[in-house]
């Protein structure tokens, strides 16, 4: 059964002061698409697979799990155990060359059992001028990735930045601390179920509210 999503950044029922509340969000389900995947999107997925049983001894469908062509953009689903084998061949293939990794991406999916946390990675060859993006997904309840720092050192704070709003865990980062959240601070803003508001404010006497529950609409 598909549902649609209804306002935006969690409010539920009256408060959401946004404007958006009225907004209708059907899902996207992205399914795998089917080769030819057109342009040079074929010709990495083939170079990536011959290099990765070469120098891994790993299969292409043991390491990707899916490979999603949409609005010109190739996506490649990583396992997360195959993720720093994949990264690292990317790099450094010959046909490959994807030098650059423009950092991590978070993105949260409460309602998607089992694959609520995703990191996206943007990757960019400059010898060869183009893109390819890996994503990686896994539950709340084991939010735990591979650091690509050792890979694309300038993932450092990225994957940092990642922690401290989506709460997922880089294993083997060097240094994996909070970058713009106090270190106590509580829970992780830019997941979906973050309440809105924050920090009480007291002024002139009076106190204001968080922002879903200052004003109701009829």
């Amino acid at each position: 059964m598909t549902v649609n999503k209804r306002g935006m950044f969690g409010v539920r029922g009256t408060g959401d002061t946004s404007g958006y509340g009225r907004l209708v969000i059907p899902p996207l389900v992205q399914g795998s698409t089917e080769r030819p995947y057109g342009g040079f999107f074929d010709s990495v997925a083939d170079e990536l697979a011959s290099a990765l049983r070469d120098d891994f001894g790993v299969e292409f469908d043991a390491a990707v799990e899916s490979v999603v062509v949409f609005r010109g953009e190739l996506t490649l689903h990583v396992r997360r155990e195959h993720l720093r084998a994949v990264a690292s061949t990317l790099r450094n293939g010959p046909e490959l060359r994807f030098e650059m990794c423009l950092g991590v991406n978070g993105v949260h999916y409460p309602q998607n059992t089992g694959r609520e946390l995703h990191a996206c990675y943007p990757l960019l060859s400059i010898t060869h001028n183009r893109r390819v993006r890996l994503e990686v997904s896994v539950p709340e309840s084991d939010p735990h990735i591979p650091s690509l720092v050792g890979i694309y050192p300038t993932n450092d704070w990225h994957e940092r930045e990642t922690f401290d709003f989506f709460g997922i865990e880089f294993d083997g980062h060097p240094s994996l601390t909070r970058i713009q959240m106090p270190d106590d601070w509580v829970g992780h803003p830019q997941r979906k179920d973050y309440p809105l508001g924050g920090i009480p404010v007291e002024y002139k006497g009076a106190s204001i509210p968080p922002p879903d529950r200052r004003r109701e609409y009829n």
